[in-house]
């Protein structure tokens, strides 16, 4: 039998676990041995690394592609993937990689220097032919790249425009994945449905709001994945995705509700937990409506009861958010900032010193995606407790994939407010692409509630091209200081992200990326 057939096999058992209510023992015999079945958040935007921006999507392609490095297990430090080694200049300003010889994408084109030239220029270059491929909306990671040129078959050079301290993170990063140029040429605009990388497993079969099957790819140069295949199911309802859980139709759940975690105990699954780089916070419009006025964002922070939403709606498995800079970035982190308290009389003073009493605000709400921990159950807590101190609080759900398409291209003219929720690997990638006045929606950035301070973007502008890690601390803690006061978003949480696994799953663990990494999973 074809890993596909096997593969859509699974896909049938796990779809049958809930409406049939198949016992344990029963389901064992349908789900076949080798393959994995995920309950994803959402269904994928692209499966093209250079055009998507969740970590939903990033879930899939991590497994898919490779970049020329990686994480190294269970840390946030980069080490050798498709490049085997590089140099950097004594000033920073170019880095020169030799490429892991032998190694061929998964349509079976050469992986070379011509590659990843390709890849680059496409995102980077408006006159490249098939630049027309995206957009491609975290190009902003390599926008100090100046030029990548060939120097033969297996050296590649990157020249920046200036030291640029996270540009190796930022190729370990999903948006830095090397995707095969044949495959772009063949699909062009298509590509995202077609994928094609060198990673651990090879894309089979994509079926629109029903499943993502990729399946082992035996030359991976890193070895052959333990599994045959394994199978991304979209269950976008997070009740839904736990009943799916228990029922059997899935193997591996991830972000699961705060409130089902206690279903999950006993020797029949395995509950993982992983602190990371994320931060749950609300997009407050600085352009237009009550927000406009500091007094009115700054009393939404004062308004808002984390410490409840933490404890009452997400369990416990949160700490609340002083800023914007996530504390797993402990050497960046300014850990004298407080959070803003919950102090609902305070709040009412600023409305009122604001003549914005009885302001309506339209409040954007997701039904769940990349990180958003249980995003209806805080909407609705922030609307009552926001009611609470005067304001008029009306709240519009969307699925992910609309709700992305609403909020990151500006609140403007829409709402006034909007869930959000980043997971990321350096503390410059957040507020260079989401408070620099420079990354406005119009400018190609995701500020979408037009924030403006000229000294937090002279010290963005400076902490990412010192080479100094020290002096870049103490430019991102000054940041962090005037961001709270100026509080262009309500901080909310910092997650501690989880996952639960059947007890048919072995070798799976958490990342502090984020990202699953499947290769040396086992399912029996």
């Amino acid at each position: 039998m074809s890993l596909l057939k096997l593969s859509r096999r699974a896909m049938l058992a796990a779809g049958a676990a809930t409406a049939l209510a198949l016992s344990p023992m029963t389901l064992s015999a349908q789900t076949p041995q080798g393959v994995l079945i995920v309950g994803q958040i959402a269904e994928p935007k692209a499966l093209d690394p250079a055009a998507v921006t969740a970590v939903n999507d990033f879930r899939i392609l991590m497994n898919v592609y490779d970049g020329l490095v990686r994480y190294k297990d269970g840390t946030l430090e980069v080490e050798p993937a498709l490049a085997t080694s590089w140099q950097i200049s004594d000033d920073g300003t170019v880095y020169t990689f030799t490429l892991r010889e032998g190694v061929s994408f998964h349509d079976g084109s050469p992986f070379n220097a011509e590659a990843v030239k390709f890849n680059f220029d496409r995102m980077l270059d408006e006159n490249h032919p098939y630049h027309d491929t995206g957009p491609f909306p975290l190009a902003f990671f390599f926008s100090s790249v100046e030029s990548v040129d060939v120097v033969d078959d297996l050296t590649v050079k990157f020249t920046l425009n200036g030291p640029y301290a996270p540009f190796l993170s930022n190729l370990a990063y999903p948006t830095g994945l090397i995707v095969s140029p044949a495959a772009v040429e063949q699909h062009g605009a298509d590509f995202g449905r077609n994928p094609s990388g060198t990673g651990a497993f090879r894309f089979a079969e994509w079926r629109s709001n029903e499943a993502v099957v990729i399946e082992a790819n035996p030359d991976h140069w890193d070895g052959t994945p333990e599994l045959q295949a394994v199978v991304f199911r979209p269950i976008t309802d997070a009740n839904t995705r736990t009943a799916e859980m228990l029922a059997g139709g899935i193997d591996l759940m991830v972000e699961v509700p705060p409130v089902a975690l206690s279903e999950f105990h006993g020797d029949s699954y395995t509950v993982h937990e992983q602190a990371g780089p994320h931060v749950w916070f609300l997009i407050l419009n600085a352009k237009e409506g009550p927000f406009a006025d500091v007094r009115v964002r700054q009393a939404a922070n004062y308004a808002i009861n984390k410490e409840a939403i933490v404890n009452d709606v997400l369990e416990g498995t949160a700490e609340v958010a002083a800023g914007p800079t996530p504390p797993a970035f402990a050497w960046a982190y300014n850990e004298s900032l407080e959070p803003y308290p919950y102090n609902p009389e305070k709040a009412r003073e600023l409305i009122a010193e604001a003549g914005a009493e009885g302001a309506e605000l339209t409040f954007f709400v997701t039904e769940g995606g990349s990180g958003m921990l249980d995003p209806v159950a805080m909407g609705t807590a922030i609307q009552a407790d926001l009611q609470a101190v005067g304001l008029e609080v009306k709240i519009e759900t969307y699925e992910w994939n609309t709700f992305l398409g609403e909020v990151n291209p500006g609140l403007e003219g829409k709402a006034d407010m909007a869930e959000m929720a980043w997971m990321t690997n350096d503390p410059d990638t957040l507020p260079f692409l989401a408070l620099r006045t420079a990354a406005w929606p119009d400018q190609g950035g995701f500020n979408s509630g037009y924030y403006s301070n000229p000294k937090v973007d002279e010290l963005l502008e400076a902490a990412r091209v010192s080479t100094d890690q020290d002096e870049r601390a103490r430019l991102y803690k000054e940041m962090q200081t005037i961001v709270q006061e100026d509080a262009p978003w309500v901080f909310v949480a910092n997650w501690k992200q989880n996952a639960v696994t059947s007890d048919r799953v072995d070798g799976f663990k958490l990342q502090p990326s984020f990202f699953l990494l499947l290769d040396e999973v086992v399912k029996n």
